[in-house]
């Protein structure tokens, strides 16, 4: 494990200006305080709405500028999903680490695209996939000589509108001696349960703290406000206000586990 946990967090997707200011502030403060790594997150689109009429941003260019703006603002490196081949390069210019979603991770084009950029690639493992798979898409980053790459726990489907997370994955993927970040959000999501996605996120504390101790190398989650009023995962994502709480706790078994042998 680390020496400093690695903290990946911020709403699900750009929304205004003053939202990714109020979050990143308070995020970087309370990583300050606990001495954790922090990479800002917000996509800057989504192309993967359960519903067609269902936002997916402000607008590509507009999103873009303000992650930019986010970094060199706070200093802090930021994270965005793309979805195409073509987004590669683009997006590149204006953050640090180019993330593959879930859906995408087998995508051999996508993965060596964002790969060329030289970025730090993470990729989500597909609900569909076995840990084991997911030594095939690292592979395939590092195929192009990039080998700045993390890899992301979110849950297995079980059943069709569920999702379980199985902490054996943590343990078989950082074998592959790659970084290995837990999604503690996207964990607890109910995928397409009715016009949107679903979620039961008083099991996000439980589910982290259990990854903490198993011994991980980072921690994915999505944050807003006011998540009853976000634009996207609304039934998902933690509120802020309890950011602070939600990470001390982690911090404290954290610390614990990586002075163990775990994996």
């Amino acid at each position: 494990m680390n020496d400093r946990l690695l903290v990946i967090a911020g709403p699900c997707v750009v929304e205004s200006k003053e939202l990714l200011i109020e979050t990143a502030s308070k995020l970087k403060s309370i990583c300050d305080k606990l001495n954790f790594e922090f990479i800002f997150k917000s996509s800057y689109k989504k192309a993967n709405r359960t519903s067609s009429d269902s936002f997916t941003g402000i607008g590509d260019d507009l999103a873009l500028q303000y992650l930019k703006e986010i970094k060199d603002e706070f200093n802090v490196k930021v994270l965005t999903d793309i979805h195409s081949v073509t987004e590669a390069e683009k997006v590149a210019r204006f953050v640090d680490v180019l993330q593959i979603p879930a859906f995408l991770s087998r995508q051999t084009e996508l993965l060596q695209a964002a790969a060329r950029t030289g970025k730090t690639i993470n990729i989500k493992k597909g609900q569909f996939m076995a840990p084991e798979d997911m030594k095939k898409a690292i592979d395939k980053v590092l195929a192009t000589g990039n080998k700045n790459v993390m890899v992301t726990e979110r849950g297995a489907s079980f059943g069709y509108h569920d999702l379980v997370v199985d902490f054996r994955s943590l343990v078989i993927m950082k074998k592959f001696g790659y970084p290995v970040i837990y999604d503690a959000t996207h964990s607890v999501q109910q995928p397409s349960a009715g016009k949107q996605s679903g979620g039961r996120p008083e099991f996000i504390p439980a589910l982290a703290r259990a990854a903490a101790a198993v011994g991980i190398d980072g921690i994915f989650f999505e944050t807003h406000p006011k998540p009853e009023k976000a634009l996207s995962d609304s039934a998902s994502q933690l509120p802020l206000e309890i950011a602070e709480v939600f990470l001390s706790d982690l911090s404290k078994i954290y610390e614990c586990s990586r002075n163990l042998d775990l994996i």
